[in-house]
């Protein structure tokens, strides 16, 4: 791997870890770089925040603010209780900010029906200790001296070149104290495309029913960043294999086993979401996950009103009807047990569940253009996510039927833009609005002008009328005498 301080050179953010050696020489204050600060540098990542760990009572403290008297900034949290302090910097050669963590050696007991450790003052063994896995126990010297000079007490820096998650303590006694580092090790294996220590994983299994002290929105920030990884089907997998999945996503591991009847089978979906959520992924590209994250947590949740919807037909054989909507009207419980948004993003989620099977209907070359705009209308600007998730969809391992699918889903979206061209259904907004409606046929806000909007919506989808205004504003006129006589007639019919 090399000499640490050589690397430590190498990283973007060499000017800062030697900047604050410096100070703490000067304050007389024994200071590390500390867990994945060291880990992301060795492995070349990128990383934005940089943890300090310094010896002594108060010294973390006192060096947060040395720091951020020194090298500007601004304190961000500083918890008394703790020793620990947060400097957020401008570090202007990278044009980032930087958050510096700085915290006092610590050692830390657990009581079992909290994840909240009680805290003291420790030595540097007594920080290492407390960590979760071995390649997040390293820690090098950053004072001018001994830069880059490595502790490494549980062989972190062999766990890192093999390419193994491995707590440094026994499992049972690393995952009673926090429950929250079983999901933390799959995630990292996720992150790090890292195997999994056969005796880690054994204690995962063993204590996997801890996880349910956790709260939901510390599980839901570990989901989302293993649905943020590369491979994210490797974390869930894991979590799986140890038995932790079904305390956290208990709908989605429904999804599991494969049923037969008379022979006829249907395919495993749950195997098939994770592959689903690794083909959407790989399709993203370089795209971040702060712009994808929600079409992820889709791809996750596709199928999960399969479950509940599962029949076996003589003749027909296994089907899901109305699995979309089940799993769209899911999400919302889903979402409030992890403590994700519900809101614009959660109905997002939804809203690719309840369309991600239209497409499928498209494929004939029969289908009539009113199909074709319907789908463009309720889809809107999302309709290209709608597609990357289609796509995704196809698990197939023939590659010819792959081959097939794509493209027959590449001429699907040949006609979306034929009709799209030519009906302009993109965000669709009407071209005559109710401010219109009640102005030229003088009614007040009323049922009525939803019904003459909705008859004219109806119109331009079903092809009867072009999407513009002369024509939606003659058809008004044609068809209002008919839609208010009906609308009288049915209130009539409702006051007797």
């Amino acid at each position: 791997m090399g000499s640490i301080a050589v690397i430590l050179d190498q990283t973007p953010f060499v000017d800062v870890l030697r900047a604050v050696g410096t100070i703490a020489e000067r304050e007389g204050i024994e200071t590390y770089a500390v867990g994945g600060t060291v880990r992301d540098a060795l492995l070349g990542r990128e990383t934005s925040d940089i943890d300090f760990v310094s010896v002594g009572d108060g010294s973390g403290l006192r060096l947060a603010s040395a720091v951020q008297t020194e090298l500007g900034g601004s304190e961000v949290h500083r918890y008394e209780n703790f020793g620990t302090a947060a400097v957020r910097l401008y570090h202007r050669p990278s044009d980032t900010h930087l958050v510096l963590e700085f915290v006092g050696a610590r050692k830390e007991s657990y009581d079992r029906a909290s994840r909240k450790p009680a805290v003291e003052s420790g030595t540097m063994e007594d920080d290492q200790l407390r960590r979760d896995f071995t390649i997040n126990a390293l820690a090098v010297d950053v004072r001018p001296d001994a830069f880059g000079q490595l502790v490494d007490s549980f062989g972190g820096i062999a766990d890192l070149n093999a390419g193994v998650i491995r707590t440094p303590l026994d499992p049972k006694t690393t995952f009673e104290d926090d429950p929250l580092r079983i999901i933390r090790a799959a995630r990292f294996a996720a992150q790090l495309d890292f195997e999994i220590d056969p005796i880690t994983l054994a204690g995962m299994r063993l204590m996997a029913d801890r996880v349910n002290i956790l709260s939901g929105e510390r599980v839901g920030v570990e989901l989302n960043k293993i649905l943020c990884s590369k491979k994210p089907s490797v974390g869930f997998r894991l979590l799986h294999e140890a038995d932790v999945l079904h305390h956290l996503l208990p709908d989605l591991v429904a999804l599991q086993g494969v049923e037969a009847v008379d022979g006829i089978r249907h395919k495993d979906n749950f195997f098939h979401t994770l592959k689903v959520v690794d083909n959407l992924v790989e399709s993203l590209g370089e795209r971040s996950c702060d712009d994808t994250l929600w079409l992820r947590w889709a791809a996750l949740l596709h199928d999960i009103g399969k479950t509940s919807t599962k029949r076996f037909t003589e003749g027909i054989g296994w089907s899901f009807h109305g699995h979309e909507e089940r799993g769209a009207r899911m999400v919302k419980k889903i979402f409030r047990s992890l403590r994700l948004p519900v809101d614009d993003r959660m109905k997002y989620v939804q809203h690719m569940i309840r369309l991600h099977h239209r497409p499928v209907a498209l494929v004939d070359d029969q289908v009539t253009d009113s199909a074709v705009r319907r789908l463009l209308f309720d889809a809107g600007d999302k309709i290209e996510d709608l597609m990357t998730l289609v796509r995704a969809d196809i698990t197939s391992k023939n590659p010819k039927r792959v081959r097939k699918y794509l493209r027959a889903f590449d001429h699907v979206e040949e006609k979306f833009k034929e009709v799209e061209e030519k009906d302009r259904l993109r965000n669709f907004q009407p071209p005559v609005d109710g401010a219109e409606i009640m102005r030229v046929l003088e009614l007040p806000p009323s049922p009525a002008v939803g019904v003459i909007k909705e008859a004219i919506r109806e119109a331009i989808l079903e092809g009867t009328i072009p999407n513009e205004h002369d024509a939606a504003y003659a058809y008004m006129i044609e068809v209002k005498d008919e839609l208010l006589a009906k609308l009288d007639a049915d209130d009539f019919r409702d006051r007797r």
